[in-house]
């Protein structure tokens, strides 16, 4: 007996194979074109075109599927709380803060062509009367910030303030061409502009005014003579210190040179 000739169809169906001189059943052959099919389209195809099993227990759902990478139910799952290597890890705040007040892009002429870098000013404060002023360069913004950060923190001043938070009496000083002038103003809180502004609240001053006496636009200039009028204050008010007592001298003229005057 012999193998009949099967004309195998376009679309891949199986085709079947008497084996001759047994009493085998007939074997089916699958062909490669019905084992994988080929696709023309360029879309790539779903999980349910390719055959794949569907997974059970989605992003949130503790199923079979979820087991290894955990579900709602699992800790360190998508779904449940972050279990990670070092446990929770709780946010510690820092102890200053720090406000960036001005940035400029500098650029250098050299043989080689223009280099940029850039100039940042930072303030830095902790609300309890210490600040201070720094300035960073660098190639880049990030580490700017971080040397002008550090170099604040290294220049701070201890303001001395009252129970109230303010400062005890009025005060005056020049840096450059910048000149300002604080003073104490009962309940009308922060009253300040430009950089001076910033360097008041971080310090952790309240019912205060600042007064530019100069017309410069300079941030950094403005910010670093505020600091030069807070480092003049002192611990005790000036308009409450006691007069200086004058000694009285008598004097005592005789009669005669009064006459002799005459």
């Amino acid at each position: 007996m012999t193998v009949k000739d099967i004309k195998i169809n376009n679309e891949g169906e199986a085709t079947k194979v008497a084996i001759p001189a047994t009493g085998v059943a007939v074997a089916e052959v699958i062909t490669p074109a019905a084992a994988a099919p080929i696709s023309t389209s360029k879309i790539t195809q779903g999980r349910a075109g390719r055959g794949d099993p569907v997974r059970r227990g989605g992003r949130n759902g503790a199923g079979a599927g979820s087991a290894g990478k955990g579900g709602s139910g699992g800790a360190g799952g998508r779904g449940g709380p972050r279990g990670g290597r070092g446990g929770d890890r709780e946010r510690v705040k820092p102890e200053f803060d720090s406000k960036i007040i001005d940035i400029r892009r500098v650029t250098r002429v050299t043989s080689g062509g223009r280099r940029m870098n850039f100039s940042v000013a930072v303030v830095a404060g902790d609300h309890k009367g210490r600040v201070g002023v720094g300035l960073g360069k660098g190639i880049d913004t990030a580490g700017s910030v971080e040397k002008a950060t550090r170099e604040a923190k290294k220049n701070m001043i201890r303001v001395p303030l009252s129970a109230q938070m303010t400062i005890p009496h009025a005060v005056e000083a020049k840096y450059g061409s910048a000149v300002i002038k604080i003073f104490p103003a009962r309940g009308s809180g922060v009253v300040a502009g430009s950089s001076a502004r910033a360097v008041i609240e971080l310090a952790g001053i309240k019912d205060v005014c600042a007064k530019f006496l100069s017309g410069s636009k300079n941030r950094l200039n403005n910010a670093r003579v505020t600091i030069e009028a807070l480092k003049k204050l002192s611990k005790s008010p000036r308009f409450g210190s006691k007069p200086k007592e004058v000694k009285k001298v008598e004097v005592v003229v005789k009669k005669e040179e009064v006459m002799a005057a005459k």
